[in-house]
Formats: structure tokens, sequence, C-alpha cells
């Protein structure tokens, strides 16, 4: 089921139905409407952000994000010792 839904969702965004920058419905509001469990809900946003299809707000929810913007979570851009060293 997890994977159903992750290819639905997928299909709305890709077809531009879901726009970049939309909120999904939270996990409650779309397990309620399929008939579902919260975790298969949250299975399938999971999938989806590893994905790079949509990115976490925090506490406001999920958003679609622009394809081709992939971010790791917590990736950081690290500056090394010589670089900086470069840069005086």
């Amino acid at each position: 089921m997890t994977k159903q839904i992750t290819d639905q969702l997928t299909g709305l965004i890709e077809s531009g139905a879901m726009t970049v920058g939309s909120y999904l419905p939270s996990e409650r509001e779309l397990a309620n409407s399929l008939k579902v469990a919260r975790n298969v809900v949250r299975g399938s946003y999971e999938n989806l952000m590893k994905a790079g299809r949509i990115q976490s707000e925090g506490r406001k929810g999920r958003t679609v994000r622009a394809s081709g913007s992939r971010k790791r979570a917590g990736a950081t851009k690290k500056t090394s010792a010589s670089s900086k060293a470069r840069k005086k």
C-alpha cells in the first residue's frame, strides 16, 4: 500500500497537479481520506523525501520540492582548513 500511495503522489507531482511549494495533506488527513493507517502514509512521505520530491517544513508540514533540487537531510557545506587558508 505504501508503494501505491508513493506512486500516486509521484504521478501528481510529475504531472504538475501538485506544484512546487504546495503543501501535502497531513499524515492524519491523508490516512483518513484513504482509510489506511498513518504509518502507511508516513512511509510514503519518507520515500518521497528520500527521492527528493518533497521536503519537510517542520511543524508547517511537507511541501513539493523543485525537481533537481535534491538535498540530503542535514547536508551542510563544509570548508576544509586548506581552502580557508587560500582565501586569506
